[in-house]
């Protein structure tokens, strides 16, 4: 369903926006849904009439859509824990699938793939949307970093499919932003194009509930940032913060790792810190160091800056991660797109070249990453090399975006 804002329905219907909003909350403007502060109002909704004539009365309108609880849908990024307790929280559910896929999300987001592969696994068949398509999702990212390329395409896959076949049934708007929730996700990720007749964004994140709205919104913004987009993509990031109503410890891992890589593209590297560091201080207290592994080529060599000189022994274990998950990323990425993301390079040589595709000199990456002129000189020559390029600007067509 599309919407249209407070202002455009004031617009329309010759009133203030004052009165619009007043509508709303009073109930009279069916399927009006409250978003942050304001409203969505649906598409092609007419000006309620005056309550004191019924023969004014609009036209009748579909009946509100009630968002669903998805309480099946990846449970834990969807839970508000207290850092430094996403294990209790996962263990204390019910025994049944909905504890198997929080801690293989556990197990995934702690970098374990093997387990989370594992967990994932047994209800990958599960007459429940929600569980399979969760299972899904986590049993093909945790294949990719097992370098178990065709599983992961294979359960990629079905998901896609899963969403034709809700949408041939006739499913409900709850159980279509279910499957397009899972399979947008995938699609961003691994920065391939969205399938054909995919729900929009605008139409599902308001039947997400609000852990799930908040990993959405980081995938918009990380489609944006695709798309070259930084200043809309970090302002979306930071518009999903104020929106948070409770602090979701996964999607705001997300979103601050986007905001790292849009303040880096923008060159302001101090607030790049400030959001890492943040991200970090979510991430450590339950060991949850997937994300900043999987995001180690886009963090402008953020990584060896802030983490690296700190937390030396955590440092080595996110670029085990890394060199895991992007192998596997690039089997997946290269073909289906036709890009030659470089694979040879170490991650230190693939952060320098990134600041040096982005066009910052010798000497502002040497104080970034805190080596000497000379020993970036040295790995930009080899990354050249490596590559095949003789000049640094040819070095974008084989880095991420």
């Amino acid at each position: 369903m599309k919407y249209m804002t407070v202002s455009e329905a004031a617009r329309r219907w010759g009133v203030s926006e004052r009165l619009v909003q007043r509508y709303c909350a009073q109930g009279r403007i069916d399927g009006a849904e409250r978003f942050s502060r304001t409203w969505r109002i649906p598409e092609g909704t007419v000006k309620p009439g005056d309550p004191r004539s019924a023969s004014t009365d609009p036209q009748p309108v579909p009946k509100r859509r009630t968002p669903s609880t998805c309480s099946n849908l990846m449970p834990l990024m969807n839970a508000p824990f207290k850092p430094g307790h996403a294990r209790s929280y996962a263990d204390s559910l019910e025994a049944g699938e909905r504890r198997d896929v929080a801690l293989a999300e556990l197990a995934y987001f702690t970098g374990d793939a093997r387990r989370a592969a594992e967990l994932a696994r047994k209800n990958l068949s599960s007459p429940d949307l929600e569980i399979r398509l969760s299972c899904c999702l986590i049993f093909s990212y945790a294949s990719l970093a097992l370098g178990e390329i065709d599983e992961a395409r294979t359960v990629l896959e079905h998901a896609m499919k899963s969403l034709a076949a809700s949408k041939e049934k006739g499913q409900d708007g709850s159980l279509s932003a279910t499957a397009a929730f899972i399979t947008r996700t995938a699609c961003v990720l691994l920065h391939l194009p969205d399938p054909e007749g995919l729900p929009s964004a605008r139409e599902t994140l308001p039947l997400l509930p609000s852990g799930l709205r908040m990993f959405s919104c980081y995938v918009e913004a990380h489609r944006l940032y695709l798309d070259g987009q930084y200043e809309t993509s970090l302002g979306l990031a930071l518009g999903a913060f104020a929106m948070m109503d409770e602090v979701y410890p996964i999607p705001a891992i997300y979103l601050h790792l986007i905001a790292v890589m849009d303040l880096m593209a923008l060159r302001r590297v101090e607030d790049a810190k400030r959001h890492l560091l943040a991200a970090w201080n979510l991430a450590r207290p339950d060991d949850l160091i997937e994300p900043l592994g999987e995001h180690h080529g886009l963090l402008g060599g953020m990584l060896e800056a802030v983490i690296k000189p700190s937390w030396p022994d955590d440092f080595r274990r996110i670029i085990e991660i890394t060199y895991r998950f992007s192998a596997g990323w690039r089997r997946i990425h290269n073909p289906d797109t036709g890009d030659k993301v470089a694979d040879n390079l170490t991650t230190t040589e693939f952060a320098a070249a990134m600041l040096a595709a982005r066009g910052w000199t010798n000497q502002e990456i040497a104080e970034h990453l805190g080596v000497s002129p000379n020993t970036v000189k040295s790995f930009i020559s080899i990354v050249l090399r490596k590559l095949g390029v003789k000049r640094r600007q040819d070095l974008a067509a084989h880095l991420l975006r």
